[in-house]
């Protein structure tokens, strides 16, 4: 199975309860982090991106799978 790969500064959008939104990559976790209170299960097969929404300036935790990449 072929994961999708993003790096920081990627712009991306993702689906959330309020529709598509966009968002740019801050930051790729390779490792189990706390975040917000939970704990993020990340490795280097398993990637997590933490992503920044350009509308609110709210901060995420998303796998690639969610992930779609923007033209720039």
């Amino acid at each position: 199975m072929t994961r999708k790969r993003f790096k920081r500064g990627d712009h991306v959008s993702w689906d959330s309860e309020a529709g598509r939104v966009r968002d740019r990559i801050t930051r790729v976790i390779t490792t189990a982090i706390r975040f917000k209170g939970h704990t993020v299960h990340a490795s280097k097969d398993e990637l997590q991106y933490e992503i920044k929404s350009d509308a609110t300036d709210h901060i995420a935790m998303h796998k690639g799978a969610a992930l779609r990449k923007l033209a720039e």
